[in-house]
Parts: C-alpha cells; structure tokens; sequence
C-alpha cells in the first residue's frame, strides 16, 4: 500500500473470491482517482474477499480481458478480507448481499457499521440491488458487471470526496 497521510480516503472493495467484481471496482475506481486528477494518495483502493479460495491468484482471466477492452488493469491478487482491514480502511464496499452480510458478520461487535456499504448505492443510471457474480456466465456478465462498476464508483468517488467517515 502506498505512503498515506491522514486525509487519505482509503477503500476497500470486497466480492466473495476476489477475482472478478471486487479487484474491477478496485481498477475502475483508481483509474477515475486518476481521470479526476487526484494523487494516488489522495484516494487508495484495495479488494478482497469474503472466502480465500483463490488467495495469491490474479484477477479471473475473462474480467482481466473485459476489463481491458474498456482501459483497466487489473493488477491485484486475491486475499481475503482481515480483521485488521476494519481498522485499515475507511469504507468498506460490498458488491452484493451475501457479501455484505458476511462482512456485518465479521464486524461481531457492531464497531464498524458506518463503514459498510453496498456497491450499489452508489449507482445513479442503474437501478440494482447488487452487482452480479459473473463467474458462471458468458461474455455479457463481465461487460454488465463492468458497466455498473462505472456507474457506481462515479457517485462513491462524489460521495467519499465530501464526506469521511
């Protein structure tokens, strides 16, 4: 992670195995840090998952191809998420409900609610309650999956630039 000073806004995307929806959003979201002309320190982004299933592993092969037809690297590896992360970021952001709950659930002692957020929410064109695993799917799950993370990381880059936790 890089240096950071305390007005860094620091966020974390979290999917189930970290290899298609959370790392996207990381990539989507840095490269409109960057489109903005904010510092990289500015604004830091990281992805993890809910399960450690694919640990140590770079981002789905199929996203990785999606990902850059549109300009987005997908760079991080697979980890999964840490208790020590509720400390470490200021927003926490869920790509569905299953995932959502299992971070709720990790947070036992109620500590960190202010800082979990749905990836929706966010959104302003699409009207969605979750983005969709497109692990199982064909090539329109990954183009869907990156068109709401566009929508979505444009109103959480609006959102945490006023707001910090």
């Amino acid at each position: 992670m890089t240096i950071t000073s305390k007005n860094t806004i620091k966020i974390i995307f979290i999917c189930m195995g970290n290899i298609c929806r959370s790392p996207s959003a990381e990539a989507v979201m840095q490269a409109l840090v960057k489109q903005q002309g904010m510092m990289e320190k500015e604004i830091i982004c990281d992805s993890a998952g809910t399960l450690d299933y694919h640990r140590g592993k770079p981002a789905d092969a199929r996203m990785q191809k999606h990902a850059r037809l549109r300009g987005y690297e997908l760079n991080s590896i697979s980890r999964p998420f840490e208790n020590d992360d509720f400390e470490l970021f200021d927003w926490i952001i869920t790509m569905d409900e299953d995932n959502y709950q299992q971070i709720k659930w990790f947070d036992q002692s109620n500590n960190y609610t202010d800082k979990i957020r749905r990836m929706t929410d966010f959104c302003s064109s699409s009207q969605v309650s979750e983005v969709p695993d497109p692990y199982y799917g064909g090539d329109q799950g990954f183009e869907n999956v990156l068109d709401l993370l566009e929508d979505a990381c444009q109103g959480l880059l609006e959102f945490v630039s006023h707001k910090k936790p």
